[in-house]
Parts: C-alpha cells; structure tokens; sequence
C-alpha cells in the first residue's frame, strides 16, 4: 500500500499551530445565505466531489514526535469524517451554529479541517444577529437587515455555515471549494467574474508615516465578560459611494473608516492618541480552479498618525487618497507572507517542539507592537455561488477572522449584490455585546463620512 504524500507545514500554519489556544480557536466562518432550500444527499454529493476537485484540501497533519524537524501535512484520499451536517432547524439554529463556529475549531487531526452545516428556515432577523445577542431586540429604528431586498424580508432562507481551522486554510480558499460545490449542485456557471481592471501607476515615494518601530495604539478595553472565546456581530450596509475617477478604492474606504472608528472608541475611553497600525492581507491568488489550496495571503501593515485620526479630518479626500497612496506601495512590496522574521523562525535546524516555545515566549513578548487591528476586506464575492432554480443564489455572504488578544478585534468585509456585509469579531476579554453594537454604529457613521462629494 503507498503511503500517503506528506507536505511540510508552510511559514503561515507553523506559526499558527505553534500559537493555538483552546480558549479562542483560530477559526474562520463563512457564511452563506441562500433564498430557497437544499436537497441533502444532493448536496453531500456535490461538497464531497469538489474536495476531489481541490485534492490540496483532503489533509490531516501527520503524527510525529516532539523531535521531529518539521510538522507535515497528510494528503488524503478521501476525508475521514462526514464534512456536511444538517442541524435541527429552530429558533436558536443559527446562532448555536455561530457559537460553534466561534468555539469548536475543526481537528486538525481529521481530514478535511473544515466543517459545513446547513441550517434551514432561517429567518432574516436570527441571520442578522450577533452571536450573543440573538433573541434581542435591536433598538428602535435599528433593525439589522436595514434596506433589504424584499426577498429576505420575507422569506425564510438557507445558511450555509463553513468552519474553517484557520492553521490550514483561509477564508478564499474554501469560498472556492464552495464555488465548485455551487457548480456541481445547481449545474449553473459559477465562474469567478473579473477583477476590476484599474490603471497601473507606480507607487508614491515613502511619506512621513509613524515607524513600525512606535508602539500603535490598542483598542480601548470596554465591558470584558467573565467567559473566555470571542464574540460576533454582523450586519448589513450600503456599499460606500465613491465618485467616478476617484484615486482611491472601495477598501481605501473601509480602511478610513476603521481607523477613524478605533480611534473615537479610544477617545470616548480615555486612551490618549497613539499612531494606528491595521493590519490588511493581501491575496494575489487567481480565483479559477487553479486557485492555491490553502493559507495563501500575505500580511501588511497600513500606518495612521494621531493627526490624521483627529476628531474631524480637515480634508477627508486628502485622507483617502493619502490611504490609497500607502495601500497601493504596500501592495507591490515583494515580502514574505509573515515577513523575513518568521522565515528564520521557522527553519527546521532544531525540533519543532523547541521552536514552538521560542515562537510563542517572542509572541508575548512582541504583543506591545502588534498592529491594532485586522481589516481583512474579501471584496465583491468573485463566484455567483449559484445552486440552481430551487436552492437559488446567495444574496448575502459574511466572513469572520480570529480575534486572539493582543489585538482583540477584527474587522470581515464583503460584498454581495450591490451590498455590503459586515463582521465585527472581538475578545470577550476585551469588549462585551454592547461595546460590539456600539462599534458597529461608528462604523456605520464613518463609513457614510468617507462619501466625498465630487
């Protein structure tokens, strides 16, 4: 019998197996809102041929000693659990699939580490609730799915919930596993559209930016709860406007309006005003079939000063473009997906078991400069992620990244038929459910202030 092909751990999954915790997980979720229902066994069928599709994905990581060099990946033929589940509907079905997608990580001892559950009969108000705080009622005038199509007004939906254990693999990568699965199911074209073609102009000269070297500001501790893991809150808005021939971007926007957002969060707490630093990944991966299976971005870093975060920016479409000037040099930087650092760290001259305490002894140590938060923006969703006449096409599509301290909070944005989907992910030992609702309105109120007039 042939063994089965081992793949050493990449930069990426050895520094994130080196760093896992029990008490928040480092999951991914995706979520997928469907207008009509799925056959079952259909369904099964069709996930189970695209991890055939994308064999990259079948994997386990092999067993070894503390001794070993390296970790390994395991390529499997077939996976060695059940990846599709369907829960029993009901009032709390959605939520108790967010929880569990919040706390209960895939093994990354079983092939393949992700998980999808199918909740049926979810309806709008459940679909647009945090974690915590499904079964509230939002306060008045704040109703979450504000100008939703009609069709989620009144509809019961399916959701497809994905768990990913974010050690093996990232958010676009199994939004492409779901694309297949879409194609295989409903026989509809679910090729990626594409990209938005923009002028190519060379990066703007280096400005006066605070140093990677300054200690950025932290998020503001609010209301921390007794109960460790994270908490999530999503919610739907309009996509921003942004004048024709505008030099900024769509996620230039959203970049704006995160910083601005942590930084009246810090003000209103106390905090006095540090440099930010927000972390933003990058994938230049192509979305077709010949996609790369796996943890495939790379991470930079956009900076802001104290000045450029005042309580009311003097010029907000200087801002922007300044931000489009940084974003647009960070991106055309050839750099490792972690940096030069994480290379050095991760060379297979010792066990593993002795760079793993060495990784996480540097991680505690280097806390103070973590970036203060995470904007990971997916974009306009590449795949109609179609499921034919009955199941029909997702109308909403929300992602969320881990929210391990030091940071504390991340922000997940996509977009989906013309609309935007917010995820708002944090520490419960940083912030509680009403500091995350708090934080959404902000977000909503600069993201209207980043619209320049022409």
């Amino acid at each position: 019998m042939t063994p089965p092909t081992r793949i050493p751990f990449p930069v990426v999954d050895e520094v994130s197996r080196h760093c896992l915790q029990e008490e928040e997980p480092e999951t991914v979720h995706i979520e997928v809102h469907l207008p009509g229902r799925l056959d079952q066994s259909r369904l099964r069928k069709a996930f189970l041929e695209a991890l055939h599709r994308h064999p990259r994905i079948l994997m386990r990581e092999a067993p070894g000693g503390w001794y070993r060099r390296r970790y390994e990946w395991e390529l499997t033929a077939e996976p060695d659990v059940e990846v599709v589940s369907f829960p029993r509907p009901g009032r709390d079905a959605l939520r108790n699939a967010r929880t569990r997608a919040l706390e209960e990580a895939p093994p990354l001892s079983l092939s393949p580490p992700i998980r999808l559950e199918v909740v049926e009969g979810a309806g709008p108000a459940e679909g647009s609730e945090a974690t915590d705080l499904v079964g509230l009622q939002p306060p008045e005038g704040r109703g979450e799915l504000r100008d939703q199509p009609p069709l989620s007004r009144t509809h019961k939906t399916t959701v497809l919930f994905l768990t990913i254990n974010h050690t093996a693999l990232d958010g676009p990568a199994c939004l492409r596993i779901l694309a297949t699965a879409a194609e295989i199911y409903g026989g509809e074209d679910n090729s990626p559209t594409p990209a938005p073609t923009r002028p190519q102009e060379p990066p703007a000269p280096p400005e006066n930016t605070p140093s990677n070297w300054t200690r950025p500001a932290r998020v503001a501790q609010g209301t921390p709860e007794n109960s460790p893991g994270n908490g999530l809150l999503v919610t739907e808005l309009p996509l921003p406007h942004r004048p024709k021939g505008s030099p900024y971007t769509v996620n230039d926007q959203l970049m704006v309006t995160t910083a601005l957002t942590i930084a009246h969060w810090n003000r209103e707490h106390g905090e006095a005003p540090r440099p930010l630093r927000i972390t933003m990944p990058v994938d230049d991966r192509p979305r077709d079939m010949t996609m790369e299976i796996g943890n495939g971005t790379r991470l930079v870093e956009v900076p802001f000063s104290p000045e450029e975060l005042a309580k009311k920016p003097k010029d907000m479409a200087e801002l922007l473009s300044r931000t489009a000037q940084r974003t647009r040099a960070l991106k055309s930087l050839s750099r490792p997906q972690l940096g030069r650092g994480a290379g050095v760290l991760t060379a297979p001259v010792t066990p593993v078991a002795w760079r793993a305490a060495l990784t996480r002894g540097l991680r505690t140590a280097a806390a103070p400069w973590t970036s203060t938060t995470l904007l990971s923006n997916i974009g306009r969703i590449p795949y109609p992620l179609d499921f034919g006449e009955e199941a029909g096409r997702a109308h909403a599509v929300w992602f969320s990244a881990p929210a391990r301290m030091p940071r504390g909070l991340t922000v997940t944005t996509a977009s989906t038929a013309g609309r935007l989907h917010l995820a708002l992910r944090w520490s419960r030992a940083l912030l509680g459910h009403g500091d995350g609702t708090h934080l959404r309105d902000l977000f909503e109120h600069y993201l209207h202030t980043t619209e320049v007039a022409p």
